[in-house]
């Protein structure tokens, strides 16, 4: 019993793990790809209109969302909510069965 609990923290963490070297990656790569289009912006027209940006805009928004899923900021359905929500209805179906 006790090394199936390990063996599952061990997964867990390791999930955890994994799922902030993808973000940390994607953050990377958003850095640099939109730092090399401003560069090239910036030597084609001297930033006349700021192009760039609009990729920018469009890959910071999906940057956004990533980082609410990763970090578990989401305040109305994150994990925490989802832990609450099963315990109650583990709880709700323990009363339930008790005199089945």
């Amino acid at each position: 019993m006790e090394t199936s609990d390990k063996e599952n923290k061990y997964i867990r963490a390791r999930e955890r793990v994994e799922e902030l070297k993808k973000f940390y990656g994607n953050l990377t790569s958003y850095v640099l790809v939109i730092s090399g289009l401003a560069l090239i912006n910036y030597f084609t027209n001297h930033f006349a209109y700021a192009w760039f940006l609009w990729a920018a805009f469009g890959w910071g928004i999906g940057i956004v969302f990533h980082a609410i899923k990763t970090f578990d900021l989401n305040p109305f359905f994150g994990k925490q909510w989802e832990k609450r929500k099963l315990e109650e209805f583990m709880r709700d179906d323990e009363q339930n069965n008790k005199w089945k």
